[in-house]
C-alpha cells in the first residue's frame, strides 16, 4: 500500500511539474499556426505607385493647343527627325500633358513611356541652383557666402578673385574663367578634384560678377561646397532635398543611376541607314552639377510644378525669385525663339537663362550630352511650363520650345476669354 501511495505521489508531482515547464497544446497552437502563416505568406512587396498621369484641363482651348502641339511632335518623330521624345506640360498646379513618343531604341518595339529615363545634360544646372536654394532656405549656407569659407584650399590664379568668389558667382557663370574652361578634360573623364586644382593655373578674364563666361568645371565648384556644408555627397543631397520630396522616382545623378535602370531611352546618332542606338557614356558625371542628372518626363513634370511655385515647402517663392532673377547679360544660342517673337534681351540668372520679349519673360535652359537633348522653359506670368526630352541631337530640340509658345500665341486670347467667362465654374474646382 505504501509503495502504491508513493507511486501516486511521484506521478502527481511529475504531472504538476510538466504543467509548469511545458505549456499546453492549446497555448502552443497560436504561435505554431502563426509561424505557418508567416512561412506560407511572406510579407507582401510594396505595391508600386500608380503611374503619373496628366490631368484634363477644363479649358477647351487649352486642349486645342495641346492637340496641335502633340501633332507637331508626332509628325517630327514619324518623319525621322528623332527616334523618340517625351513631353511634359504644366499649367497652374497641374500636369496637363505627359506623353512619350517613338522608341527607346530604334529597330525595336520598345516605346518611350512617361518613366523612360533620359540624360538632362546642362539642364542639370537648373537642379544645382534649386538644391542650393533649398540649403539657403534651411540656413545651411547663403548665396553670398565665399567659396573659400567652405573650400579653404580652393584657389584661382589671383588672390583677389579667389577671396571675392561667392556661391552666387559660381551659379551665374561669372567666376571670371575663360569660356568652357577645361571642358575638353571633362570629356577625358578627369576627376573633379583634379580639375578644380588646375583652375589656379588659368588666366582670368575678369573679376567675379563682372563677366559672363559659360562653365562646366567652374560651375561644379558647387558640388564641393554642398558636400562641405552638408557633410553629404552631392547626389545624396539632391535626393534628400529634391528628388524624394518631389517624388521624382527615376531621378539620379550618376552613371550607375542610369545604367541600372531597365527603362532607359538610349542615345542615337544618325547614319546613312537612319538612327542607330549608341552606348550610354559615363562622361560628364564627373561634373554632376553641370551635366550629370538623369530623369524621366514624369520626374520633370513634377519638378516643373515645383518651379511654378506649387511646392513652397521645397521651393518657396523667395527661393524661386532668388534663382530666377537675372544676374548678367548672356546671349542665348537658340535662334528659333524668333519663330514665336523676337527677344529684346537675354540674361543668365542662377542655373537658368532669362529671355525677355516685348510683353513676356521666359526662363529657359537647354542641355546636350551623349546624344541626348533636353529643353525646359517656364512662363511664370501665365503659369505654364514645358519640358521636352529627345534621345538624339537635331533640329527638333531647337524648335520644340519656340514652337510650343508660337502655337500658344494663337490660342492665348481664346484661352483667357474662356477663363473670364467661366470664373465661377473654375472656382468650384
Amino acid at each position: 500500500m505504501r509503495k502504491i501511495l508513493y507511486v501516486i505521489i511521484v506521478l502527481f508531482l511529475v504531472m504538476a511539474l510538466g504543467f509548469v515547464l511545458f505549456p499546453s497544446r492549446k497555448n502552443q497552437a497560436a504561435p505554431i499556426e502563426q509561424l505557418k502563416v508567416d512561412i506560407a505568406k511572406p510579407s507582401p512587396t510594396p505595391v508600386p505607385e500608380k503611374p503619373l498621369e496628366a490631368q484634363v484641363d477644363p479649358n477647351p482651348y487649352v486642349q486645342l493647343l495641346l492637340n496641335e502641339y502633340q501633332l507637331f511632335i508626332s509628325k517630327a518623330i514619324l518623319s525621322g527627325k528623332a527616334p523618340g521624345a517625351a513631353v511634359a506640360i504644366v499649367r497652374d498646379s497641374s500636369i496637363i500633358f505627359l506623353q512619350g513618343f517613338g522608341l527607346r531604341e530604334s529597330g525595336t518595339g520598345d516605346s518611350i513611356n512617361v518613366n523612360s529615363v533620359f540624360r538632362l545634360g546642362s539642364v542639370s544646372k537648373c537642379f544645382a541652383a534649386a538644391l542650393t536654394g533649398t540649403l539657403v532656405k534651411d540656413q545651411v549656407l547663403r548665396w553670398d557666402d565665399k567659396v573659400t569659407h567652405y573650400l579653404p584650399n580652393f584657389k584661382l590664379k589671383f588672390k583677389a578673385n579667389t577671396d571675392s568668389l561667392s556661391i552666387r558667382h559660381v551659379l551665374s557663370h561669372t567666376i571670371g574663367l575663360p569660356y568652357h574652361a577645361f571642358t575638353n578634360m571633362v570629356e577625358e573623364r578627369v576627376p573633379l578634384d583634379t580639375l578644380l586644382i588646375r583652375l589656379q593655373d588659368l588666366d582670368l578674364i575678369g573679376l567675379p560678377g563682372k563677366v559672363y563666361s559659360y562653365q562646366n568645371v567652374g560651375y561644379s565648384i558647387i558640388e564641393k561646397v554642398v558636400q562641405s556644408a552638408t557633410g553629404k555627397l552631392y547626389e545624396a543631397a539632391l535626393t534628400e532635398k529634391l528628388f524624394q520630396p518631389l517624388h521624382m522616382q527615376n531621378a539620379s545623378a550618376s552613371y550607375v543611376g542610369i545604367i541600372g535602370n531597365a527603362n532607359v531611352a538610349l542615345p542615337h546618332h544618325f547614319t546613312k541607314r537612319g538612327w542607330r542606338p549608341t552606348a550610354i557614356s559615363d562622361t560628364y558625371y564627373n561634373v554632376a552639377p553641370a551635366g550629370g542628372i538623369n530623369a524621366s518626363i514624369a520626374d520633370m513634370g513634377l519638378w516643373l510644378k515645383a518651379m511654378l511655385g506649387t511646392r513652397p515647402d521645397v521651393l518657396p517663392s523667395e527661393t524661386l525669385n532668388d534663382i530666377l532673377t537675372p544676374r548678367i547679360k548672356a546671349i542665348s544660342k537658340n535662334r528659333n525663339f524668333s519663330r514665336w517673337k523676337r527677344t529684346k534681351a537675354s540674361y543668365y540668372a542662377m542655373g537658368w537663362r532669362v529671355l525677355t520679349f516685348k510683353n513676356d519673360t521666359l526662363d529657359y535652359h537647354g542641355g546636350y550630352v551623349n546624344g541626348y537633348r533636353t529643353e525646359v522653359a517656364l512662363d511664370r506670368k501665365n503659369k505654364m511650363a514645358i519640358c521636352v526630352m529627345i534621345n538624339a541631337a537635331g533640329n527638333l530640340a531647337d524648335q520644340s520650345i519656340p514652337q510650343f509658345f508660337a502655337i500658344r500665341s494663337r490660342y492665348i486670347h481664346l484661352i483667357d476669354t474662356w477663363e473670364k467667362q467661366n470664373e465661377s465654374l473654375l472656382a468650384k474646382r
